[in-house]
């Protein structure tokens, strides 16, 4: 029984980690990820000095860095993507485990209130029942 208690209390801590982990300000990691916020330069000073081709080039030079950092935030998208794929997979599994131990505790609970209401002692129990008592 404090084993269960043991699991159940370190399934709350793992979950409200989980949750304080995703849930804080990840403002700090858009440095990381974008790079540094950088003050645009005004558009007129950039090309006050350029003829037509000097602004055709400025202007794919520009198209190039946009490009670039589309392709990082891209990046960045598909590997959230799969780790929250991951973790939904994981939530899954834990789920479909922790309603296969809830339903074993309440056959398990079942049996023993029906032993008790009829008066069965204790050593009449199978060991089936005190084996799964125990080894969920």
């Amino acid at each position: 029984m404090n084993r269960r208690r043991d699991m159940l209390s370190n399934f709350r801590s793992k979950t409200n980690q989980m949750a304080s982990t995703l849930s804080m300000s990840n403002f700090a990691n858009r440095d990381s990820l974008l790079g540094p916020k950088i003050k645009p330069v005004d558009a007129v000073s950039r090309t006050s000095d350029l003829v037509n081709q000097g602004i055709v080039g400025l202007q794919r030079q520009v198209m190039r860095e946009q490009d670039e950092g589309l392709e990082k935030l891209e990046e960045t998208v598909t590997s959230t993507k799969h780790i929250a794929l991951a973790a939904n997979e994981e939530l899954d599994l834990q789920t479909r485990l922790i309603d296969t131990l809830d339903y074993q505790v309440e056959a398990t609970s079942s049996r023993l209130q029906v032993h008790f209401h009829y008066g069965i002692p204790q050593d009449a129990f199978p060991v089936t029942y005190v084996t799964l008592m125990f080894s969920i």
